[in-house]
């Protein structure tokens, strides 16, 4: 009986390879055809009923940018003076600019036909109805900030309109401000038919800037080009490009207000400085004459001029490099080695001009003070002169800004949209289908539990002594007939069909089985409901009936039995009146009209008969009826379900279980043989039942009987 070794027989069985695996797929065929049919016919509905979704594009380029402070080469030295188009993204997506595109093309005001729920847009577009278009000038409804708000509109005529909010009704005409109900509405155009419906929705401002954030794509074209691909997609394509060329022009007209605002800070700032700067100068020039004066215009020497020009051009450089730091400590720290040349040339400057002074320290006094003083005169007149050139040059700037941006290329919408993909959906949906409908097929052979060949039922250690396959008079309406006329057996309506002859072999098994029985009596049982019990039971009585022995059938189903209609019977007496002491053997005994073929039914029916079966009258019920037949089969219950199998067993010499084809697993009939067991009872072994033949069963594990049947059409003799 079952063991280790068997339940790894078992286990090894049950894999699947890729090979039975593509033997199940071929099994299961139609499914795979009508769950695939099913998917790819919705795929095909939802590119046909999905709104096309348009795609629109600009391009806008970044210049680098022109400093706009007292010294436009500041930036010279430093490394990163490529324009960023990070921040520049951030701008563009930003409150300030997608506020004012939603201000300029009432992006808050949404206004659509009255479509039918969800497939209502998409039908209007397939049968090619245009329900026209209302446009609305101003919208505004008495709401909380952020409640969404619905009006329907409805058409009268090119002139008027008539709008529904909450039950209550207004009439408005075309051109004219309609205020009522909380509502003021003002619709500057009508192109629709008397009767259209439209549904007005206002939404907040944020909500409306949140949406563009959302849909809106910007992406720099290659690295460090300046070049911002604007991209916007939509259902509406003359909105989206509308949008982008709004959004556009915002932003090159903002661009160029930051550059007006700076060149003109920077111009109020010299006009502060510049009387400062020429009072200094006046004052350094009129320090010097009166010095001359006092010392009979005293002339420097050719030395002296030298060092004059060193030292003015040393203290220009200063003074540059100051406002070189002041820019770059706003980008680097100190240990940068940009800001570290800095310091390092400012260090250089300024031993330098140690030197210079050393130098001048050395000449006479007088020098010394002409030379001090011309320089103060010389280094202002040149932060003078410079700053005048600056003053004049932001004031023709600011004239004439035009910033750093400029667009390339206008919005454009593609003429075809960009989703859904037709044909990539349907192929999609195709695909999916397929791999749906092989997922299936591929949980149920991992969830599979039913026996599926006698190898898997031998490899547990249980002798199957025939396979019955499923009945192939079913295509034929044969088994319609007999499942609805319980009185006609297989083994009489088809007697050459597949599963008769299987059962014939049965009988020819049961011939060796039962020589070396005890007595003469056959039980069949079942380990769960459903397993065909009663199938093997009768048409086997009729099949050994036919070869002219005498077969007894006696239903000991106490619950729900139905041999009794056999005969076409009512219930009557039957095997519970015997064991009750009701009726006799005699009376109980029914003909099913086959000659040597009689049965038992199972009486009326009883929800607790195990008590009777454990009395004496069923043991000597069976000593009386042996003797009179050939073979007397016992039809029980399934022993999973009840005990009377266990129970009628001990009066039998052979003992068979029917296992049904793909439902009964291997556990469960290893279970029913224990229980058996337990009750010294001894199972010779089983019929498999309702096999029915499919590529992967046959591949793998072969299969367990063949065709070999004339066709209806041939002659006897042909065989």
């Amino acid at each position: 009986m079952p063991s280790a070794e068997a339940g790894s027989a078992l286990n090894r069985a049950e894999e699947i390879d890729p090979v039975y695996l593509i033997h199940a797929i071929i099994d299961s065929r139609w499914m795979i055809i009508v769950i695939t049919a099913i998917v790819t016919l919705f795929a095909s509905l939802y590119v046909l009923l999905e709104t096309p979704v348009y795609q629109a594009s600009a391009l806008i380029q970044l210049e680098a940018k022109q400093g706009n402070g007292l010294f436009r080469n500041l930036g010279q030295i430093l490394t990163d003076s490529q324009p960023l188009s990070a921040p520049e993204t951030v701008l563009l997506k930003s409150r300030l600019l997608l506020g004012k595109t939603v201000d300029d093309l009432g992006l808050q005001i949404h206004v659509e036909p009255d479509y039918f729920p969800v497939v209502g847009r998409g039908l209007a577009r397939l049968s090619g109805h245009r329900p026209g278009e209302v446009k609305v000038r101003v919208f505004s409804l008495q709401a909380r900030e952020n409640d969404v708000s619905r009006v329907v509109l409805t058409v009268r005529d090119s002139m008027h309109y008539q709008i529904t909010r909450d039950g209550a009704t207004l009439t408005g005409t075309r051109g004219e401000r309609l205020e009522g109900g909380g509502i003021v509405l003002e619709v500057s155009e009508i192109n629709a038919s008397p009767g259209s419906r439209f549904v007005l929705t206002r939404i907040p401002r944020l909500q409306a800037v949140t949406r563009l954030q959302e849909t809106l794509r910007i992406s720099e074209q290659g690295k460090n080009t300046g070049m911002l691909s604007l991209t916007l997609e939509g259902d509406d394509p003359q909105l989206i490009s509308r949008i982008l060329n709004t959004l556009s022009r915002h932003y090159v007209s903002q661009n160029i207000a930051r550059q007006v605002a700076q060149d003109q800070m920077s111009l109020d700032f010299l006009n502060r400085q510049l009387p400062e700067v020429r009072a200094a100068l006046d004052s350094a020039e009129d320090k010097l004459s009166a010095y001359r004066k006092q010392n009979n215009s005293v002339d420097l020497s050719l030395e002296a001029k030298s060092v004059l020009e060193q030292l003015v051009n040393i203290d220009n450089q200063l003074n540059e490099l100051t406002f070189r730091e002041a820019e770059i400590s706003r980008r680097f720290r100190k240990e940068h080695p940009v800001y570290r040349a800095l310091l390092e040339k400012r260090s250089a400057l300024r031993k330098e001009k140690e030197k210079l002074n050393a130098r001048v320290n050395g000449m006479p006094f007088t020098q010394q003070s002409v030379l001090r003083l011309s320089r103060d005169v010389e280094s202002g007149r040149i932060v003078y002169q410079a700053l005048l050139n600056r003053q004049q040059e932001l004031s023709i700037s600011r004239a004439g800004a035009t910033g750093n941006v400029r667009i390339i290329d206008e919005a454009v919408t593609l003429p075809e949209p960009v989703r859904p993909r037709k044909l990539l959906t349907v192929l999609m949906g195709f695909l999916g289908g397929g791999m749906i409908s092989t997922g299936v097929i591929v949980l149920r052979l991992l969830f599979r539990r039913g026996t599926e060949s006698p190898e898997q039922l031998e490899a547990a250690g249980i002798s199957v002594y025939a396979c019955v396959p499923a009945a192939s008079c079913v295509e034929k309406g044969t088994l319609r007939r007999i499942k609805s006329r319980p009185d006609i057996l297989l083994a009489v309506a088809a007697p050459s069909d597949i599963a008769v002859e299987a059962i014939r072999g049965l009988h020819t098994s049961l011939n060796y089985v039962m020589a070396e029985a005890g007595n003469n009596v056959l039980m069949i049982s079942g380990a769960s409901p459903g397993a065909g019990k009663t199938f093997i039971s009768t048409n086997l009585a009729q099949v050994v009936a036919g070869t002219g022995k005498k077969v007894l059938l006696i239903d000991a189903d106490l619950r729900r039995g139905y041999i009794h209609r056999l005969s076409g019977g009512e219930e009557g007496e039957g095997l519970s009146g015997i064991l009750s002491g009701r009726c006799s053997a005699g009376q109980a005994r029914r003909s099913t009209g086959q000659s040597g073929f009689d049965y038992i039914g199972r009486g009326r029916a009883l929800s607790h008969p195990s008590g009777l079966l454990m009395q004496p009258r069923f043991a000597g019920l069976m000593e009386q009826l042996c003797p009179q037949y050939d073979l007397v089969i016992i039809d029980t219950p399934p022993i999973l379900a009840v005990t009377d199998a266990a129970i009628a067993g001990r009066y039998a010499g052979t003992v068979m279980l029917v296992v049904r084809f793909g439902k009964d697993s291997v556990a469960d009939v290893m279970a029913s043989v224990k229980r058996f067991e337990k009750s010294g009872v001894k199972v010779k072994g089983c019929v498999l039942n309702g096999v029915v033949k499919t590529a992967g069963n046959s591949y793998r594990y072969g299969t367990c009987y063949y065709d070999y049947f004339p066709a209806e059409n041939e002659k006897d003799g042909d065989a």
